[in-house]
């Protein structure tokens, strides 16, 4: 198994707080963020790690080198900010599995990995996303699924007493990415996924487990208390 970890952000809504290195290494209980999301890749069984980053890459590269637990990683670095979609595609020339696993590096979401997986090959979409419940919520975008697992809407942030959000973790079919002619810069959001959701290729699994989000300065400083024992 091969992981994507998308880590190129300018990280301008955190700058307040977080000012000197690249948003996924800003300290969380005196460890980079960065860390606990590789603690909870190196349960599972994979193979290769690709980073990929931009702003300030070097101090990711420095600081976790060329492995984490003996699993190998590897850097692709932006010379400039390519979107989420853009680090993907350049990432993707690294690997050479079927199925990649792609995560954000500014949100902690330590779902089973394996079932994920196994999940993804029995819908057979060629996009399948870890999805979290969240109660009470403004900050993030809803997503609605049908009972076939099917993802037919994304829809716009706004206050929604209950539902489901994009929990930044995906498999993706690499030929599927590769063969779509997608450009160099892009949005992996609204260039894949929104675009996909009529043709029923994004399949949605929900998951239970804890989703920390460092992406505005009052969840980071909650992250200090969430990731305690993490």
């Amino acid at each position: 198994m091969e992981v994507i970890i998308l880590a190129g952000g300018l990280g301008t809504r955190l700058r307040s707080v977080v000012n000197d290195v690249p948003k996924p290494m800003a300290l969380v209980n005196n460890k980079p963020f960065l860390e606990y999301i590789l603690k909870w890749l190196s349960i599972y069984n994979i193979n290769k790690i690709i980073i990929s980053a931009g702003y300030k890459a070097d101090c990711i590269k420095s600081y976790f080198g060329s492995s984490f637990k003996k699993i190998p990683i590897d850097y692709v670095v932006e010379d400039e900010p390519l979107g989420t979609g853009g680090g993907i595609l350049k990432a993707l020339e690294l690997t050479s599995d079927e199925n990649i696993m792609v995560v954000n590096g500014d949100t902690y979401f330590p779902i089973d990995i394996d079932i994920f997986l196994s999940e993804h090959m029995r819908l057979n979409g060629k996009i399948t996303i870890a999805l979290k419940e969240m109660t009470d919520f403004d900050r993030y975008g809803s997503v609605s699924v049908d009972n076939n697992f099917n993802i037919y809407k994304f829809h716009e942030k706004l206050f929604i007493q209950h539902g489901l959000i994009n929990g930044g973790i995906y498999f993706i079919n690499k030929k599927f990415i590769q063969d779509s002619s997608l450009p160099m810069k892009f949005s992996f959001e609204k260039e894949v996924l929104e675009k996909e959701v009529v043709n029923k290729k994004i399949k949605g699994i929900q998951f239970n487990n804890q989703f920390v989000d460092i992406g505005i300065p009052d969840d980071y400083h909650k992250a200090n208390q969430l990731l305690l024992k993490a």
